[in-house]
């Protein structure tokens, strides 16, 4: 049998991820995998264009971490205050959450940080200090302030 070399258009499932190039059976590349449209043969002109979206991808991921970085570096320069609702202990009614911490950030920094980025358990007064997931690889350490 031979074999004839394809670039997966989507993931399939023991054969490899989109954008892979796998060696494969004729058979099968023609009568399935061509055929659904889950890979293309992997010519020369195929083989340049994916090289390009490859470097395109790295490019603009490149960017999105200097993006991250700099706003992980305006973010750890400030200290966010937050008025909320204690007892005498010191605790939380409730507990801050994250919504709050994002609307709070977005009015006092004018920067948007979605909700589900944001890792912080805050039920007491005081200072704390909480994550903020920026990119795959960037995480700021954000200070901040509850105030009873």
């Amino acid at each position: 049998m031979s074999k004839i070399k394809v670039i997966l258009t989507q993931d399939v499932a023991g054969q490899g991820r989109k954008g892979e190039i796998i060696n494969v059976s004729e058979g099968y590349a023609k009568n399935f995998l061509l055929k659904n449209n889950k890979a293309i043969i992997a010519t020369d002109e195929e083989l340049k264009k994916l090289e390009k979206k490859k470097l395109k991808a790295e490019k603009k991921l490149a960017e999105e971490k200097a993006k991250a970085e700099e706003l992980k570096n305006l973010i750890e320069k400030k200290v966010l205050v937050m008025e909320v609702k204690a007892g005498e202990s010191g605790k939380i009614f409730g507990s801050v959450t994250t919504k709050e911490i994002s609307a709070a950030i977005e009015k006092d920094f004018g920067l948007t940080v979605d909700k589900k980025k944001i890792d912080a358990h805050i039920k007491t007064t005081g200072e704390h200090i909480v994550t903020l997931k920026l990119h795959s690889d960037v995480k700021a350490k954000l200070k901040l302030v509850a105030k009873g």
